[in-house]
């Protein structure tokens, strides 16, 4: 039967999170929200969506998209009042699957830059790894504390067109979303509180909570550590989260000037003169992270940061060198490293993908490059990216030569049906594409936030969800005793 409020909303021919059956039925995890919409009516959730982006405006809730020159353009992330459900029992093994692949990719990235048993053994070939964009051999023999490489993880899953989860990207160097995936909860308990009347929704406030800990653990010479986030600065795309998540856990933000190294340890200076400094929860690229060691030119970086690292006075999460688990080909590999590393199989598969640096899928993937997607695996937020389907023969022909001309550079994969989820566009419920970025801490233990920040593709039509391609995002409920 269907819903008032969904009385024109028509769902594409692949999996809806909301309904079944071409709108006969509601999921049944789903019964009770939508009762508490029809309540509410198409009318007031506009009136309340409006409010609500007027919320995060005050909040400060923005990114910075650096389309104008060096300054950019401020705005917030657009953002849908209609939540996206996660059933308690999907979610418990999207938790082990996701603490499982943490767990193989830290053995992967401590094997490479000691032992190498993996590439020894066959497995991945070196020059894979040495040509990646992300290999840092300035990191080799390093042992971080608690042997961990990631601390602070944040996978992007996509649920395909029968409802299957996957792995769709890692990211480990700096990833970003979780400050708006906590401000998302924040202004729907504030605009919408009815929606949650009833239900039971696990909580996701204690985020900052478990990463203050997660830093501080790793912090095994001291029990009274002292803490700081290393920002690029104000004009970074981010800034907003960097002071968010400072000011939750009660830490200091700063910036490379605010640091020195001095006799193998790194001190804030201060007004009262040099306090040193135990963990770094930094969130400057590799490049831009010391000056001595890395990019000669960095003027955001510590000076020297990378031998206080080795001399083991100092903790940075996550760890240099991490960010080759990010490179698209390397993504292609985990499932083999979960295999040779726990003996186990993925409990989240990865989505199949072609490497191009093989002549065979190369091959392939020049033939059928209309039906795939093909991305750069150094690439970030929707950049260096065909989709095949909805580009044009001159971009087509584009990339076929650029592929030719550096195949190491590009992966593919054959455009999924994404699962969809009610979205307001132009005032109208559209059933809009969406993916899922949960973060995962690893300390002494791993924690995993209940859910995660759900980005919606918010352009009819559009597969792609990431913020400087015009997606938004939504609050993201594990529900269920």
């Amino acid at each position: 039967m269907k819903r008032y409020m969904f009385s024109n909303y028509r769902p594409k021919n692949n999996f809806d999170e909301y309904f079944k059956d071409n709108l006969n039925s509601a999921r049944e995890i789903l019964t009770p929200l939508l009762s508490s919409l029809d309540n509410m009516g198409l009318e007031e959730l506009n009136r309340n969506h409006s409010a609500a982006k007027k919320l995060l405006l005050r909040h400060g809730a923005t990114f910075r998209l650096n389309d104008t020159g060096l300054k950019g353009t401020e705005r917030i992330l657009p953002f849908d009042p209609l939540p996206r459900i996660i059933s308690k029992h999907d979610w418990i093994t999207l938790e082990e699957g996701l603490k499982q692949r943490l767990e193989a990719i830290d053995l992967f990235l401590d094997d490479i830059y000691n032992s190498q048993n993996i590439i020894n053994d066959g497995i991945i070939p070196r020059e894979l790894i040495e040509s990646s964009d992300g290999w840092r051999p300035q990191m080799l023999g390093f042992k971080p504390p608690l042997n961990k490489w990631c601390q602070i993880s944040g996978l992007d899953l996509i649920r395909d067109g029968k409802g299957t989860w996957h792995v769709l990207e890692d990211n480990l160097r700096c990833p970003s979303g979780v400050a708006y995936f906590l401000e998302n909860r924040l202004v729907m308990k504030n605009i919408f509180p009815n929606l949650f009347s009833g239900r039971i929704v696990k909580p996701i406030d204690e985020y900052p909570s478990f990463l203050l800990k997660t830093l501080q653990e790793l912090a095994v010479w001291t029990d009274t550590p002292k803490i700081v986030l290393l920002t690029p600065g104000i004009f970074n795309s981010a800034y907003f989260e960097h002071s968010y998540l400072a000011q939750e856990m009660g830490i200091q933000l700063v910036q490379g000037h605010d640091l020195i190294c001095n006799d193998e340890y790194v001190y804030l200076k201060t007004t009262s003169g040099l306090k040193r400094v135990d963990v770094i929860y930094r969130r400057i690229d590799d490049d831009f992270l010391d000056p001595v060691h890395f990019r000669k030119d960095s003027y955001l970086g510590v000076s020297g940061l990378l031998d206080v690292m080795k001399a083991g006075h100092v903790a940075v999460a996550n760890v240099p060198g991490t960010g080759i688990a990010d490179d698209k080909m390397i993504y292609s590999f985990v499932p083999k490293m979960i295999k040779y590393f726990l003996d186990e199989e993925p409990i989240i598969k990865n989505v199949e993908t072609y490497i191009c640096y093989y002549e065979k899928d190369r091959e392939y993937v020049l033939k059928n490059l209309p039906k795939l997607v093909v991305k750069s695996v150094s690439e970030a937020g929707g950049y260096g990216m065909l989709i095949g389907p909805q580009s044009t023969s001159t971009e087509i022909n584009e990339f076929s030569d650029k592929i030719k001309s550096n195949p190491r550079n590009f992966i593919a994969q054959p455009t999924l049906e994404l699962s969809t989820v009610p979205s307001l566009c132009d005032g109208e419920l559209y059933p809009c594409h969406v993916d899922l970025r949960p973060y995962i801490l690893r300390g002494k233990d791993s924690w995993v936030s209940p859910g995660g920040l759900t980005r919606v593709a918010l352009k009819k039509g559009s597969l792609v969800v990431n913020s400087s391609q015009g997606g938004g995002c939504k609050d993201t409920w594990v529900v269920g005793n």
